[in-house]
């Protein structure tokens, strides 16, 4: 009896499943010529360009002016008074790989091992997500998801967010080797009632786990270069490009004491590294900038982590960041909250940074960090035509209206599950 209540438990959470995708079309392939007119262009490379147009042609950007010569069976679609601006990258989240926090089925966030350096996110991403066009309808275009876990987690991969499944979704894979770095932290907790100094050992511990971990894979990196490997593991083969400086390391980690630690392994192997998290990165902000070390700053709000930590922090990091010369991306870590990171952008721009700034920290830092910016990021003649058109400023909350979205010149339907509601109960009978 016990046995067959379980498997129909399973088979009730199996036809509940379908009921989680969305049922919005993907674009099609574009086909027609496509000529926005007359709107203010944030370029990103260029500046801003008022009253302008952009002629998408094949999925790419063919020529952006005034007077262009434009293709007699062109879709012209006038803008003016509106707002054009690159799509949008969200970076280091789990946007399609989870869509119930509470429905571990809808969870493929983690794996169960600590080293999973050959994990590929891509591979668990769910286009169908109802979580993925409540983002998109915000201005977003791409999005960067991780494997979560509990030390070398997997590889990041961009994916396009109008797609079939993640096949057609993927823009780049093995964009970065993510590692949940070990806490540094010997605050107590009223939920842990450890010492300080237990604390402190545990945290050592996990330390020289992820140093040990890196000492395996290079040896195994340097024996292969040798032809002294009589198998493959898949791990360490993983690890490859990231010693050769080829894919980089994405550490997470928000403390200064776990940043500087990841610096220094960083600098023993002569790594690529990206901080994501950075809370404490305004702290070494010259030392990262030095370091060309690049940060994803995932805390764009929220109340200091100190006593001592003016209560706008995390609003004025980012300004921080750029005063020192960091190559920072905004973004919030997490699923359905991805789309609140265009107004983190706007809060920073009430704290020092200026709007281009802003732009490019959702814009062309997160392409350069992904390493496809020559492919998106900017509004340049031969890039990809993925183009967002808001009758406002996309950063304000008052103006902020996505009308039109493109990707790779195929139109995107903005409809979605928060609108449908939306709308739904603009019509419930008063009373």
């Amino acid at each position: 009896m016990k046995f067959q209540k379980s498997v129909f438990a399973l088979l009730l959470a199996a036809a509940a499943l379908p009921a989680l995708a969305n049922d919005i079309v993907p674009g099609a392939k574009q086909s027609t010529p496509i000529l926005l007119k007359g709107g203010t262009l944030h370029t990103v490379s260029q500046g801003v360009l008022e009253n302008s147009d952009l002629l998408m042609v094949d999925g790419k950007i063919a020529a952006i002016g005034t007077h262009l010569t434009v293709p007699a069976d062109a879709k012209v679609i006038d803008v003016t008074g509106k707002h054009l601006y690159p799509g949008l990258i969200a970076l280091a989240n789990q946007l399609g790989l989870i869509e119930i926090e509470a429905v571990r089925a809808t969870d493929d966030t983690n794996e169960v091992t600590d080293t999973n350096p050959d994990l590929r996110a891509r591979i668990a991403y769910n286009a169908d997500s109802e979580v993925i066009p409540t983002v998109r309808a915000n201005g977003f275009s791409y999005s960067l998801v991780y494997p979560k876990g509990s030390a070398l987690m997997g590889q990041s991969s961009l994916m396009q967010l109008d797609a079939w499944n993640w096949q057609d979704a993927t823009v780049a894979d093995g964009v970065g080797l993510h590692i949940n770095w070990p806490s540094a932290s010997v605050a107590t907790n009223w939920w842990d009632k450890k010492k300080p100094e237990e604390l402190a050992k545990e945290n050592a511990k996990r330390l020289q786990q992820v140093k040990d971990y890196f000492v395996q894979a290079k040896s195994y990196v340097d024996a292969e270069a040798a032809g002294l490997n009589k198998g493959v593991d898949s791990r360490w083969q993983a690890m490859i490009p990231v010693f050769k400086g080829e894919r980089p390391l994405f550490v997470h980690a928000d403390d200064i004491r776990q940043i500087k630690q990841a610096v220094l392994l960083a600098k023993e192997y002569q790594l690529k590294l990206v901080i994501v998290g950075g809370r404490d990165s305004w702290r070494m902000a010259d030392e990262l900038a030095a370091a060309k070390v690049a940060v994803i700053f995932t805390a764009p709000y929220g109340i200091p982590e100190r006593d001592d930590e003016a209560n706008n922090t995390a609003f004025k990091t980012p300004a921080l960041l750029q005063k020192a010369g960091v190559q920072f991306a905004l973004s919030l870590d997490g699923y359905w909250d991805t789309r609140n990171v265009v107004f983190g952008a706007g809060q920073a721009i009430s704290y020092g940074l200026t709007p281009e700034q802003a732009l490019a920290s959702v814009t062309i830092n997160a392409a350069t960090i992904a390493g496809v910016e020559g492919q998106i990021g900017s509004l340049d003649v031969g890039k990809a035509a993925s183009v967002v058109v808001s009758d406002g400023d996309i950063f304000d909350y008052l103006t902020h209206k996505v009308r039109y979205m493109w990707i790779d010149g195929r139109a995107v339907d903005l409809n979605n599950r928060n609108q449908q509601l939306h709308d739904k109960y603009k019509q419930r009978p008063a009373g």
